[in-house]
């Protein structure tokens, strides 16, 4: 393959929310460990969020106020110690808006990734002047919205990352869905319910883009785990 193997890899409510009270439930705490250690069973070398997961948990925040680029900002830049710790943290950042104050990032007592935005033509020259100065490398992938194909064959041919993660939220999770770029389906699903009506769901359609019909799996594997929560897997049917 041209792209990383693509593995979305979530823990759920019952009702198949991925964010809300129900993480902090007693209940879930099995389902929690056990989502954390699942990630090593996917050896993954990057791990893919989208910019309102990364402000949420990741980023620093928006980026400050930014003086106007001085001279020519290329469309792309690779840090080159970044691209050696061979750990990646991918985020989707269409319009150029988050702030970060280094280029890796060590979160959850998971080991220290090295920050590649995902921008488009959107993001301001003196954006990617800033990412830039602050060592986070970046590419350009699309003129108005992302072109996720584009972005995964750059990740394999300039980072070398085969296995990729993508973890939230639902609008990247669906994007991907849709564009036939997941290859595996992992859910950890608590035994919690969660009737949040805003809480967020596994997959979300965007407004922005078109419709798309309904996308079935086959199930590879199903087993129960401590406390009453289900791993379940599915490939692409």
């Amino acid at each position: 393959m041209d792209r990383p193997f693509v593995v979305c890899h979530m823990l759920t409510s019952l009702d198949g929310k991925i964010d809300g009270a129900f993480f902090g439930a007693p209940e879930t705490a099995p389902a929690l460990r056990a989502y954390a250690d699942l990630r090593g069973f996917y050896a993954c070398q990057a791990t893919l969020y989208g910019a309102a997961t990364m402000r949420g948990g990741y980023a620093d925040g928006d980026a400050p106020a930014l003086p106007a680029a001085r001279g020519e900002v290329p469309a792309e830049w690779i840090n080159p110690e970044g691209r050696k710790m061979g750990n990646f943290l991918i985020s989707l950042d269409p319009k150029g808006e988050l702030g970060f104050s280094g280029h890796a990032l060590e979160r959850k007592g998971r080991p220290a990734a090295h920050v590649v935005e995902a921008l488009t033509g959107q993001a301001a020259p003196a954006y990617r002047a800033y990412l830039r100065d602050v060592g986070v490398s970046y590419l350009t992938v699309g003129r108005e919205r992302l072109d996720c194909a584009a972005l995964l064959r750059a990740l394999r041919e300039k980072f070398g990352i085969a296995r990729l993660m993508a973890a939230g939220g639902g609008v990247t999770n669906w994007s991907l869905l849709r564009e036939g770029l997941v290859d595996e389906l992992s859910l950890v699903i608590a035994p919690v319910a969660d009737g949040s009506t805003t809480a967020a769901s596994i997959f979300a359609q965007a407004p922005f883009l078109p419709p798309h019909g309904p996308v079935p799996f086959a199930l590879k594997e199903a087993k129960p785990l401590e406390g009453g929560a289900l791993w379940l897997r599915y490939g692409i049917a």
